[in-house]
């Protein structure tokens, strides 16, 4: 008799724990990669998004979203909830990042935080973590390792397992791919797992450089933007007012800023057009006119193609009958990106701008205009390069239709909201102890209404740019020898009125903070490092390279 009934008994609590999955909801989460602000027609811009559009016209937009103002970094704080810092996936003094940053035993991913409450988790496009996917959780893998080709990728992996470089006449490109891999396991999913949920992180590498895309794409763009980034610019802010994303002015145009990293050889491989300082368009030649309209054309392209592909797969999630029951999160890694180089197979100046032969990147002239309202790009800690558009879906979850949210907030976020809506719960430490506190915040009450989601603080520092926000308020500080600046960004969000000196008590105690965290940072990241291990040193996950 007592067998028979631990055995109903057992039976009854699998039936609970199939119901509990099924119950839970699913989270599908794209990442766009150096997408700037205003970049989608729901934040002001100008290119064809209608999936994104979409989403946002049946969910919510938050208009201060914060990432890292760099790619791995973000991906670091989007998969652990913690600052990359504090995982070792960022610099700072003692600390290494990138390559040489591997993160904790007791900084898990999320992946591994959803599977004892029954998730599928799949990875495709990029990674830019420590470790492998299937190492951390993942169930399917589909990762572009090589960010130098779109047309014919020469290293990527499928679970883990290297792929053939892809030949060149393959009718191959990386969004269109990336939605493939990401269709082919939510079929899977479907036949084989229907009663367990989902967890699918789609990274895209758009509109990331080298800006590259079907030549079609490009047509729809050719002369769009020969009126030039001052007009764009413009344009694009006053679809801003009018929406209610921004209520800020607009900051002015830093000509005297040009790419985070100067590289003289590359200005004379991409020739007369090139210009790495954002002039006032009325003042470039006839050339770098065509040239620099032929780039914006290249960016929309991608980004025009990757809305297109997201269709895609929002149509695969419909056809499981998932779409209801799936929060959609899009977001970006960092703003748009002022960098000028020539990697992978070089550039062809003689080749048709956009294809496998030429090698372009944005430049500040069109990155300031990607990120407008706001200064700078990516990797400075000014607006510019750490604002991201966020757009939440839910049908079940989330009944606002369209509305904004204004809360401040961060990609160390995403974490805890997924762990709340899912019911999941962080792991422990190897030693069976609780991880350290994760610094984010649940977004799940701003779902369902425009609520502050308090923090005591956001916090930034890459390659020595440093920001802190409270409130409000804000100071951040271009490069380590640059002085500290601050900022009310309830009426100055475009930080052109630097009150630094009217307000020392202000500027006091932020910068205060800043550096009081910093040192709790470092603290935690150098803790458990090993005896005689350099910090930042491969161990153990071994190590992603450090790319942008």
């Amino acid at each position: 008799m007592l067998r028979k009934l631990l055995h109903l008994l057992a039976i009854v609590a699998l039936a609970a724990t199939a119901h509990a999955a099924a119950s839970r909801p699913n989270v599908l989460l794209i990442l766009a990669d150096d997408m700037g602000y205003s970049d989608a027609g729901c934040y002001g811009g100008d290119i064809a998004t209608p999936n994104l559009d979409a989403l946002a016209r049946g969910g919510v937009r938050f208009t201060q979203f914060y990432n890292t103002a760099r790619c791995w970094p973000s991906r670091a704080a989007i998969l652990t909830g913690y600052y990359a810092q504090q995982v070792r996936r960022d610099a700072m003094p003692g600390v290494g990042g990138g390559a040489r940053g591997v993160r904790p035993a007791w900084a898990h991913l999320l992946p591994e935080m959803l599977k004892p409450f029954g998730y599928r988790s799949y990875h495709t496009g990029k990674w830019h973590v420590d470790g492998k996917p299937l190492q951390n959780g993942f169930d399917h893998s589909y990762s572009l390792e090589d960010h130098d080709r779109n047309f014919a990728p020469r290293r990527h992996t499928e679970d883990d397992q290297p792929l053939p470089p892809v030949a060149t006449d393959a009718n191959y490109f990386t969004s269109t791919a990336m939605a493939d891999h990401a269709i082919k396991c939510l079929k899977e999913h479907a036949e084989k797992f229907r009663d367990q949920p989902f967890f699918h992180y789609l990274a895209f590498t758009s509109p990331h450089f080298p800006l590259q895309a079907p030549a079609a794409d490009i047509a729809r763009y050719r002369d769009k933007f020969r009126v030039g980034w001052d007009v764009v610019r413009m344009e694009r802010w006053e679809r801003q007012k009018s929406l209610g994303v921004v209520i800020a002015p607009l900051s002015a145009t830093e000509q005297e800023v040009g790419p985070p990293y100067h590289f003289a050889e590359v200005l004379a491989k991409l020739g007369a057009g090139e210009v790495n300082r954002p002039l006032p368009w009325c003042d470039l030649t006839e050339p770098q006119r065509d040239f620099q309209a032929a780039k914006m054309a290249i960016h929309a392209a991608m980004i025009d193609r990757m809305d297109q592909e997201i269709g895609r797969v929002l149509a695969q999630v419909k056809a499981m009958g998932a779409f209801e029951d799936t929060l959609v999160l899009f977001l970006s890694d960092n703003g748009a990106s002022a960098e000028i180089m020539v990697r992978g197979d070089g550039h062809d100046p003689k080749a048709v701008p956009g294809s496998a032969a030429t090698f372009l990147c944005l430049g500040p002239g069109w990155s300031s205009a990607a990120n407008t309202p706001f200064r700078r790009h990516k990797t400075w800690v000014h607006e510019g390069g750490i604002a991201t558009p966020l757009i939440a879906h839910w049908p079940k979850g989330i009944t606002a239709a369209g509305e904004l949210r204004h809360t401040p907030s961060h990609l160390i976020d995403l974490v805890p909201t997924i762990l709340e809506i899912t019911g999941a719960k962080p792991l422990a430490a190897p030693d069976g102890k609780p991880a350290p506190p994760a610094p984010g915040r649940s977004l799940k009450p701003a779902f369902a209404r425009d609520v502050v989601v308090p923090h005591d603080s956001l916090w930034w520092l890459h390659e020595g740019n440093r920001a802190l926000r409270v409130g409000d308020w804000k100071v951040v500080a271009a490069g380590t020898n640059s002085a500290w600046e601050l900022y009310d960004l309830k009426t100055d969000r475009a930080e052109m009125r630097n009150l630094a000196t009217a307000e020392p008590d202000k500027l006091r105690e932020l910068t205060g903070i800043w550096a009081r965290q910093a040192e709790e940072i470092r603290a935690l990241a150098t803790k458990d490092l090993p005896q005689g291990t350099p910090p930042g040193a491969p161990r153990k996950r071994g190590a992603a390279k450090a790319e942008n």
